[in-house]
C-alpha cells in the first residue's frame, strides 16, 4: 500500500505541475505578450475554464501529503515556512487578480490586478522551484535554490507559451499546434522537476509513510473519489478545449 500511495502522490503532484503550470505560465507572460487590453483579456480568458479544475490537483496533493506523509509534512512546513508563506500569498494574489481585474472597467484598476496575476504567478512558480530544492537537499546551497526557482519559472512560462499557441491559434504570431503534441511535451517538461525530486526521494518517502492502518483507511475514504476527479477533468477539457475563447463574466 505504501508503493500505491507513493505512485498516487507522484501522479497528483506531477499532474498539478503539468496542468496548473500553463495557468501560471500565462500569468507570467501577461506583461510581455499583448499590448492592448483586448489581447490580455484573451490571454486570461484562455485559461479561465481550467483554473479551478487545475487547483483541485493541489488540494488533493496537500491532502495526500498530510495523510500519507505526516512526518515529511511537519519537516517541510518547519524548514520551508518562509517559502510556503510566500507561495500562499502568491496564490491569493494570482486568484484575486483573476477575479477582480474585470470588475471595474477602469484602465488603472485593470493594470493593477493584471500585475497581481503576474506577481502571484511568479511567486508560485519560483516558490515551487525553491521548495523542491529545499525538500531534496535541505537547502545545502541557497544560490542553487534560487537557480531551481528560475528553472521552474522558465519551464512554466514555456508551458504557458505553448498553451497559448494551442488555445489561441495565430494569436500574436504564436505557432499553432492544434494536435496538442507540443502542449503534452511542455506539460511533461513542467512536471519534470517534481517527478525528478520524488524519484530521488522515493526510498525515504516509502519508508516514512503513515502506518498501514492509516493508509488502509485513507484508501477507503479517498480512492473511490479519484475516478470522479479524473472524469471531471476530462469533462472540462472535452467541453472547453476546442471551443471559442470568450471572456467569461467571472474572470
Amino acid at each position: 500500500m505504501e508503493a500505491v500511495w507513493f505512485v498516487l502522490f507522484a501522479v497528483l503532484l506531477g499532474g498539478y505541475f503539468a496542468l496548473e503550470g500553463f495557468d501560471l505560465g500565462v500569468g507570467l507572460l501577461l506583461p510581455f505578450l499583448g499590448e492592448s487590453k483586448a489581447d490580455k483579456d484573451r490571454m486570461v480568458a484562455s485559461i479561465a475554464p481550467f483554473v479551478l479544475a487545475n487547483e483541485v490537483w493541489l488540494v488533493a496533493t496537500a491532502g495526500a501529503l498530510l495523510g500519507v506523509y505526516p512526518m515529511l509534512e511537519g519537516e517541510m512546513l518547519f524548514g520551508l515556512y518562509p517559502v510556503v508563506v510566500g507561495m500562499l500569498v502568491g496564490w491569493i494574489l494570482r486568484d484575486a487578480g483573476l477575479w477582480f481585474r474585470r470588475r471595474i472597467d477602469a484602465p488603472g484598476w485593470q493594470r493593477f490586478w493584471t500585475s497581481m496575476i503576474t506577481l502571484g504567478s511568479l511567486g508560485l512558480a519560483f516558490g515551487w522551484g525553491v521548495a523542491l530544492y529545499g525538500v531534496a537537499t535541505g537547502f545545502a546551497a541557497w544560490p542553487v535554490a534560487l537557480m531551481s526557482g528560475l528553472v521552474t519559472t522558465g519551464l512554466f512560462a514555456f508551458h504557458g507559451w505553448t498553451f497559448l499557441g494551442w488555445r489561441l491559434p495565430g494569436f500574436l504570431g504564436l505557432g499553432a499546434d492544434r494536435s496538442g503534441r507540443a502542449l503534452v511535451v511542455s506539460g511533461l517538461l513542467a512536471a519534470a522537476p517534481a517527478l525528478v525530486v520524488l524519484g530521488a526521494a522515493a526510498p525515504y518517502l516509502v519508508g516514512h509513510s503513515a502506518p498501514a492502518e492509516t493508509l488502509n483507511v485513507l484508501s477507503v475514504m479517498a480512492l473511490p473519489f479519484a475516478p470522479i476527479v479524473l472524469i471531471a477533468q476530462v469533462w472540462v477539457w472535452r467541453t472547453f478545449a476546442k471551443g471559442a475563447v470568450r471572456t467569461p463574466s467571472f474572470f
